[in-house]
């Protein structure tokens, strides 16, 4: 049932919020940095209290949109360091020994964190989440094979599968 504009007395309802500024995130309200509009109660004896939110004042305002700024520029910095690594990755191909019969079955198989172990002797700091593959490799042979060092940063590395060298 819809709330009434008016209160048992006939006096306008008058809908009372506070403007508040979120020092961390907080579910179905928002991200840290951003003003919200909260009812009194719920500032004071939530968000308040447990250092979610402080009291928007224009000094804090400023103060929040320099450190945006900055975080920005931190963020920038660190996407073109990807994007050297990726494109310094992409030129580099990995050559892995497994053992295989005669067929070229392997006897057994190769997933990311193999990848990641042979990437990391070359000097790359790849970590094995971000080898990307659509399942593991059981052959022998070359494929392509896709990392993902960021969510906007991806590239792509050759991995040969060459069998072992027999004693």
């Amino acid at each position: 049932m819809a709330r009434s504009t008016h209160t048992a007395s006939g006096r306008p309802r008058i809908s009372r919020q506070v403007e508040l500024l979120l020092a961390e995130d907080v579910e179905h309200l928002g991200k840290t940095g951003e003003i919200i509009r909260v009812k009194p109660g719920y500032a004071r004896n939530y968000l308040m209290p447990n250092g979610l939110a402080t009291v928007a004042t224009e000094e804090n305002k400023r103060m929040v949109k320099r450190h945006q700024e900055k975080l920005v520029d931190i963020q920038k910095q660190k996407m073109q360091e990807l994007q050297k690594r990726a494109d310094t990755v992409s030129k580099y191909s990995v050559t892995l020994e497994a053992n295989a019969n005669e067929e070229g079955h392997l006897y057994g198989s190769i997933m990311g964190p193999e990848i990641s172990k042979a990437l990391k002797t070359a000097g790359y700091q790849i970590d094995a989440d971000h080898v990307k593959l659509e399942g593991p490799i059981k052959e022998l042979g070359m494929y392509t094979v896709k990392l993902q060092l960021h969510p906007e940063v991806k590239t792509e590395i050759k991995v040969w599968v060459v069998p072992a060298a027999k004693k």
